[in-house]
């Protein structure tokens, strides 16, 4: 790992959310927490930063590789416009 670590990427500080300090329904505490597993999903805050990481990772990816393919397409385009012209020029 130390040989690498130049290599690792680091993302910004997640804010942690404060506990609210009036008491709450336990009816509604127990909902309020349902929703906030459902909405978060398991797992701990590092395991919930690095999974914010990733899907961050993923979407620059997906833009990445969509704009390249777009490059490729013009690219191929005026490849083919280039040779259509070749063949009319003659020898």
């Amino acid at each position: 790992m130390l040989k690498n670590w130049h290599k690792l990427v680091f993302s910004p500080a997640i804010d942690a959310e404060r506990a609210e300090e009036k008491r709450i329904n336990p009816k509604r505490l127990q909902r309020v927490i349902n929703r906030q597993i459902q909405t978060l999903g398991i797992g701990t805050k590092a395991q919930q930063a690095l999974k914010l990481q990733h899907e961050k990772g993923k979407a620059d990816r997906k833009i990445h590789t969509r704009k390249k393919r777009e490059d490729e397409k013009i690219r191929q385009f005026e490849l083919r416009q280039e040779k259509r012209k070749e063949k009319h020029r003659g020898h």
